[in-house]
Order: C-alpha cells, then structure tokens, then sequence
C-alpha cells in the first residue's frame, strides 16, 4: 500500500511541459530561466517578409500577455526561489538555413501538400546565452516560434522556463495536411468568428482550413460574375462573405500558416442556388425531404443538363481562380438518385442525351474538375466519389475519407491520395440528439459523442498496405453546423480538435520513442487549454482543475 501512495505521490509530482503538438525531437533539462525585461526576438535575416516580422511580434506579445500559471499546486508558487536566483535570457535569434529562399509564410503556407517546408530546430541554452531558431522556410520559423511560445509561465511579473536547457533539432511534422473543417451554410459565422479559430489552429500548427462555405441551407459566398446567388441564397444581406471578406480570412490565415481549402459542395447539397437559378437546380426544397436529401432542405444541381454543367463549371472557374491555394473541394457527397428520378428536366436530358445517372455525373464532374484543372488547382472530393460510382477522376485527385476510417481501405486500393475526415473519429457535432424537431427521443446519427481521447487513438496507417502508405496525407477534425454557431463553436472545436493535431505532426510515437498515449497527452492538453482560454478563446475544460493541477490524480 505504501508503494502505491508513494508512486501516486511521483506521478502527481511530475512537471508538465506543455508542449503541444510534441515535437518529434526534444530534449529537456531541470533548470530555470527567466525572460529578462528587455527580452527580444531578432530576425537575422536579409529581406524580413512583413509576415514573418508579424509572426514575431505576436510571439513576443503572446509570451507576455499569456500570463500563464504553472498547472501545478500552488499555480506555480513554490517555483519562486528557483526563479529568484535563474539566470535571464535576453535574445531569440531567428534566421534561415544557408541558401534558403526568403518568402512570405503566406506563400510557404500554400504550397502544394508534400512540397511544404515546415521544420524547424530551435535551442534555448540553461545559461541565458541567447536562443537560436533555424529553419529552411518562414514557414518552419512561424511553426518554431509557435513552439517557443508555449514554453513560458508568468509568477507574478516574471516570466520563466522550468525545463532548460531545450533541444529541439529537425521538429517536422509526419503528414502535410493537419486541418479542420468549419461548416458555415446551416449557421453563419462572422468573419472575427473564423479568425479566432484561425488563432487557435495556428497554436498547435494546424496547416489547413477548410471551409465548407455553401450548402443546400445557405449560399453566404459572393462568387464574382455570380453574385446573385449568394443575394438571393443566403439568410440575410450581413450574413454574407464578400470577396473582400474572403481575401481577408485567406490572407489572415497564410499569414498564420495555414492553407484555406474552400469547398463548394456538388452535385449534392446545392439547393441554396435554386433561389437565384432555378433552372439548375432539381427537386429543390422537395417533400417529404426525406426521400429526397440527407437532410432538408434538398436540392441538387441538374447533372445531366449541358447548360448546368457550363455553369457549375464557369462558377467554379470565378472563384478558384481568386484564391491562392492549389486545392478545391467539390464535395460529391450524399447523392440522392430519387432526387433525379423525379425529376422530369433530368429524364429528359438523360433520353435525349442517351446517358445513364451514372455517365451524366461523370461527364459534369470531369468538366467541374477540368475548371480546377485548367487553374492549376486539385481537386478534392468525397469517398463516394471513388467508391461508389464509376466516373473518371484526375490521378491527382485527393480524397476525402468521411463514413469510416476502415474505407480508406478501398480508396488506397484505387490509390488515390487520402485525407483523413472519418466521422466514426474526427466528428465534432456527434452526440448531441437529433437536431429533427419533432423527433424527441432521437439521436445524432454519429452518436456516440467523440472525446478528444478517441480521437487521440486515431491510427493513419491501421489497415493500409505498406507500399501504400505514401498516399495518408493526414487528416482533420470537422465541425457540421446543424447545431453549433458563434455561440458555442469555440467549447465544441477546443481542445478536442488539437488531438488530431499531434496524431498528424507527432505521428505514433513521442520523442523518447513509446507510443502516444492519452495518459501522457492530457497534462499537456490541460495546459494549451488553458494558454487557449487566456487568448480569448473559450476552450471547455476537460476536467475540473483539481485534477489539471494533479497530473495522474484523476486517471481511472
């Protein structure tokens, strides 16, 4: 019994390096280190990008406005002594690798997946002899100064470090794509709504965003050359992304490394178009929805129309050709063939053109992509796309695994290049019943509810072949918006959608080599939630403090 209280006693007492996503080398020491008052980050580097000049000037703002106690009894009070007598650091010295090229991160931050440079190598000596943070792009330096951030607590008006020196040599991470998916047709989220989840995916270096912005609620996105659609198909004149708008999200987000996939869903999903283009649209707002949509209201574009697939093709080519990416979503989920079957423009054109469903899907997907193509863009589109019909896609084309982790089985099969999104892991809105009014005791139908310690589980190459594994790009975490808003987006993304931010730059295994595991993870989550929360961001607690300040207390 004695052995036992004594090795609660150790784990309780173990110091907790908040680091997150660890980085994939790091060494720590015991000693600690405080800021001096005059500390600065200098950017030793010909030619500072404005962007990276940013980056540092909101670290060095973040470092002392977090104001971050130690998650420990006492928040830190018994370090007083330590610090008293610590030496001061005074310099972070930031600089680019010998014959790196000097670019902003914004442009770094799109390159196309596998070509991103992200890593970085960052020391802090015990001594307080100056910093140094090395990388080959402004990319790899933002994600390094992300990292440099989180090591810091406040004790009063002191700013300190309680595990130098630090070694951080090559941090880069396992996958490319290390992203979240914000819905925001079914409800709106304002401009600064969407910033501020830029923020948050920025701390834990998450590299793309992707914005489903359309779907058969709303249309809020102002497309050039079509902006009728969103006037007449979105919910209100303010709730409506202008293209000013646009640029400002995809601009602030380059500048915080991260890539904005936009996603146009098609030929589903498009009943928000019928307000302004009914001609294109089938069975729009059709009854009982039911049998004619995933959800209501229903809608989908009149695949087999010649005249619909210029236009789909012509709106794709406005506003893929205004954003900087080099990927585009068409979607192509939940396709509703009695959606067509009733409807009496599609049978005409299917007889007249002498095509079935599945031949007319292929022809408008092949000229929908051709948009993307001609653009320099890749398309993205959902596993049904790939599994459930027989259409041409671009070899380059990615996919978008969403029903269940075990299908990107059959997608490597066709190798096809993956992007985690399952919905049996990754899906936020789980487990909050049924949103159908009149269904009182229904549940989502992804119940159950999917902890961050699921997702934390999460394996990208269980059940892939060897000589496919080259094709997991990464994954990320979504958010559907049937029952979230600006209200509540913040408790439900955070922190839970920062575990597959480690799953996908960690990758399986820690620094001293043992596997991931939530008992190692949740201290260091406790403390991002927390350095979240004196952000702005109104991440929910996992635990009551109790248990965040005793590392191990509450683990069953």
């Amino acid at each position: 019994m004695r052995l036992i209280q004594a090795l609660l006693v150790f784990t309780v007492l173990l110091p907790v390096f908040s680091l997150w996503p660890i980085p994939r080398s790091l060494q720590t020491g015991t000693s600690f280190l405080k800021l001096s008052s005059g500390f600065d980050i200098s950017l030793d580097l010909n030619n500072v990008p404005s962007d990276l000049s940013d980056a540092a000037s909101r670290s060095l703002a973040h470092i002392r406005s977090d104001k971050l106690e130690r998650l420990t009894v006492g928040r830190g009070a018994n370090d007083a002594k330590a610090i008293s007598s610590a030496p001061s650091i005074s310099r972070l010295s930031v600089s680019l690798s010998k014959g790196a090229t000097i670019r902003p991160i914004a442009q770094e931050a799109v390159q196309p997946l596998g070509k991103r440079s992200e890593g970085y190598s960052l020391i802090v000596p015990a001594d307080g002899t100056q910093a140094t943070l090395t990388a080959n792009s402004t990319l790899g330096l933002l994600r390094g100064l992300t990292t440099f951030e989180q090591l810091w607590y406040t004790l009063g008006d002191t700013v300190y470090t309680f595990q130098a020196p630090v070694k951080i040599i090559n941090d880069t991470p396992a996958y490319p794509y290390r992203g979240l998916m914000l819905d925001t047709s079914r409800n709106f989220f304002a401009v600064a709504d969407i910033k501020r989840t830029l923020d948050a995916m920025s701390m834990v270096k998450m590299s793309m965003f992707h914005w489903h912005v359309t779907d058969s609620q709303s249309f809020p996105l102002e497309i050039p050359g079509f902006t009728d659609i969103a006037q007449k198909g979105t919910y209100s004149t303010t709730q409506l992304y202008s293209t000013s708008d646009v640029q400002d999200i995809v601009s602030y987000a380059g500048q915080r490394g991260i890539d904005v996939l936009m996603e146009i869903d098609m030929p589903s999903h498009s009943g928000s178009i019928s307000a302004a283009h009914p001609e294109h649209v089938a069975c729009p707002q059709a009854t009982p929805w039911s049998s004619f949509a995933a959800e209501p209201p229903s809608g989908q574009l009149r695949l087999a129309s010649p005249a619909t697939v210029n236009f789909t093709a012509s709106m794709l080519t406005a506003i893929a050709k205004t954003l900087p990416s080099t990927l585009f979503s068409t979607g192509g989920d939940e396709l509703n063939d009695n959606c067509y079957a009733q409807d009496s423009p599609t049978q005409a054109e299917l007889k007249a053109l002498n095509q079935t469903l599945e031949q007319a899907l292929d022809t408008f997907m092949k000229a929908a992509h051709k948009s993307l193509i001609d653009l320099g863009k890749t398309p993205v589109v959902s596993e049904e796309m790939v599994l459930d019909y027989n259409i041409t896609l671009a070899n380059q084309t990615l996919v978008l695994v969403w029903i269940s982790a075990q299908n990107a089985t059959a997608v490597a099969a066709k190798n096809f290049h993956i992007i985690y999104a399952p919905s049996d892991y990754f899906f936020l809105d789980c487990g909050a019943g049924a949103w159908i009014g009149n269904d009182p005791s229904g549940n989502s139908w992804c119940d159950p509810f999917k902890t961050w310690q699921k997702a934390y589980t999460f394996d990208p190459l269980a059940n892939i072949p060897a000589q496919k594994t080259s094709l997991i790009l990464g994954g990320q975490q979504l958010l559907w918006s049937e029952q979230s808003s600006p209200e509540n987006v913040d408790p439900i993304v955070w922190p839970r959608a920062a575990s597959s931010a480690e799953v996908f730059w960690t990758g399986p295994t820690l620094p001293d080599g043992t596997p991931l595991s939530v008992e190692t993870a949740l201290p260091r989550l406790h403390d991002i939630r927390y350095r979240m929360v004196q952000r702005g961001i109104k991440a929910i607690a996992l635990q009551p403090q109790w248990c965040a300040l005793r590392p191990g207390a509450c683990d069953g």
